[in-house]
């Protein structure tokens, strides 16, 4: 039976933290209204309909999510897949068109109930830290690049960061000055509030006094592109109406909002969550997500996404639970009663630079550098994964930080640490790296495999003790195995483990097991090998099993650490 949360990503919460969540909420709201109107233009759907995005929908996720971080509203990743398929079935912003990106809504709300009744969450399990922190890092470059284009006055850039850039670069002489001097302005400004003031909501008042300006010095006459006419009242509430044929060509875009969705949303969420040393649930999450996206199919606008720009603006403005994403939507709510008449003047170079600076903010250096002195390797892998969210995409970008992060595991697994406890200084035994030539003791050798014994790495634990075996000084007589690592044995390692230890007895090399766990042993039972090696050479502490062997361990090796 599947148990609802309903509001997890709210409670608890005290009077204090309230006040400040709804005055975050305020402050988001400045932030992201012009945001999920340029997301709407993405989409290819009316600008009014990037507001539905974050009332139903956002008030959905509220309620039946876990994250206490994440906004789910119109997003630019799910945007851009819903307009590149879309725009060949009906022309974009008509009512067809309308229709089709509810039903993909709908469709994909289906999805991701799916994927709650399976439970699917487990899948954010396989993004760690240092490929949260490269994701991030992509995503705030990818979009700090695409608001570039309008920070600078240009007004249409293609898809594509690389695209992006070579377009800025051939458009340096169409610069247009005013837009510029008002993009940096506003950069500078609120950039300068989150360093010196940052009590002072730099955002809402860079958005108040944009629409202000731009209304007495008319920006729009002079060169400045602004919002426009923007439509204002309530959405109505009805389910999007389309044939038979257009919701079996919908399903693939579902598919790949669905995957974008959950991939990208659990990514926001656990890299927020840690940043707080909070719980994730992403199961709980994906059936809110599921929620926001057939809310946002009734009021008549397109798919929503758990957005990392949107989330990281809201983290910035002191948001702690959804409580400041209800204010958000509250505020929607005005601005589409009686202050949607006011947005028109808002300038593109004002709402892009604000996004621009909400990028540069996912870009952690701090912890890029900490990943680069402490792990090169994993620096690598946040670099690859940044770089592919910049260079290919999104969603391809995660599926790849995925993928690298798995064969990353299997490469440790299937070459594992493997050492040989030998004599150090003062005739202390000591682990070492197990290379041919080095040996516990005369006739003995104690090898430590740092890896559950599977089909991948059988042959080079098998090629492993019969380098060391061959190249020991001394005829060896005796192999104790300290299993502590090794939790099970497949059907394949079982195989070569048989036929390893049939050839060592042959050569006269007895084989003995230590710190054999209940786990490993009931493999080793199922497999044939207990038989093989007989009770007398399987034990569960690495003492019992030199005891066996006839030999005394010194207390200074710590054999069972």
């Amino acid at each position: 039976m599947m148990r609802l949360p309903v509001l997890k990503g709210i409670l608890p919460l005290d009077r204090a933290q309230a006040l400040r969540d709804i005055v975050a909420g305020a402050t988001l709201a400045a932030m992201s209204i012009p945001q999920v109107l340029g997301y709407a233009r993405i989409a290819g759907m009316p600008p009014v309909s990037g507001l539905y995005t974050v009332l139903w929908p956002t008030l959905a996720f509220a309620v039946f999510g876990a994250s206490r971080h994440l906004v789910v509203a119109a997003d630019s990743a799910t945007a851009t897949i819903l307009a590149s398929r879309l725009s060949a079935m009906a022309p974009m912003g008509s009512a067809q068109y309308v229709a089709l990106a509810g039903m993909v809504a709908l469709l994909t709300a289906g999805l991701l109930l799916l994927a709650r009744i399976f439970k699917l969450g487990f899948l954010a399990d396989f993004l760690s830290r240092t490929v949260l922190v490269g994701f991030l890092a992509g995503v705030g470059v990818q979009v700090a690049i695409a608001m570039l284009g309008d920070m600078l006055g240009l007004r249409e850039q293609p898809h594509g960061t690389l695209m992006q850039i070579w377009s800025i670069v051939q458009s340096l002489d169409r610069i247009h000055l005013p837009t510029l001097a008002v993009a940096a302005a506003v950069v500078v400004a609120v950039l300068g509030c989150k360093f010196w003031l940052p009590r002072l909501p730099g955002p809402l008042l860079a958005v108040v006094l944009g629409i202000a300006a731009s209304y007495v010095f008319n920006f729009a006459g002079r060169g400045i592109a602004v919002l426009g006419p923007v439509q204002g009242g309530l959405p109505g509430l009805h389910l999007p109406l389309v044939s038979w044929q257009e919701v079996l060509a919908l399903l693939p875009v579902a598919g790949a909002c669905c995957v974008m969705i959950i991939a990208q949303s659990a990514a926001a969420g656990r890299a927020f969550a840690e940043r707080y040393r909070e719980r994730v649930d992403a199961d709980a999450d994906i059936l809110g997500l599921a929620t926001a996206n057939a809310a946002a199919a009734a009021s008549g606008t397109f798919v929503v996404n758990g957005s990392p720009t949107q989330t990281a603006a809201a983290d910035s403005a002191g948001a702690r639970s959804q409580l400041a994403q209800v204010a958000f939507a509250a505020i929607v709510v005005l601005v589409l009663l009686f202050l949607s008449d006011w947005l028109q003047y808002l300038p593109h170079g004002i709402l892009s630079a604000l996004v621009f600076t909400i990028a540069i903010g996912l870009i952690d250096i701090k912890s890029l550098r900490a990943i680069l002195r402490e792990s090169p390797g994993e620096f690598w892998l946040a670099f690859t994964t940044a770089a592919a969210v910049v260079l290919i995409g999104v969603e391809q970008g995660i599926l790849l930080a995925i993928t690298l992060s798995l064969l990353r595991h299997v490469r440790h697994s299937y070459h594992p640490h493997t050492i040989v406890l030998a004599q150090g200084k003062d005739s202390k035994w000591l682990p070492v790296r197990a290379v041919p030539g080095i040996e516990t003791a005369p006739g003995l050798i104690v090898l430590r495999f740092g890896a559950d014994l599977f089909y991948a790495n059988d042959h080079f634990f098998a090629q492993k003790v019969r380098a060391l075996i061959d190249a020991a000084p001394h005829k060896v007589h005796r192999l104790v195995i300290d299993a502590g690592p090794i939790t099970n044995i497949d059907y394949s390692a079982a195989r070569s483990a048989d036929e390893l230890f049939r050839e060592l007895s042959q050569n006269g090399v007895e084989v003995v097991f230590g710190r054999v766990s209940p786990y490993l042993r009931a493999d080793m039972e199922r497999h044939g090998l207990v038989a093989l090696l007989g009770e007398n050479h399987i034990f569960p502490t690495l003492h019992e099993a030199l005891a066996a062997a006839g030999v005394k361990m010194p207390s200074e090796a710590g054999p069972e650490t």
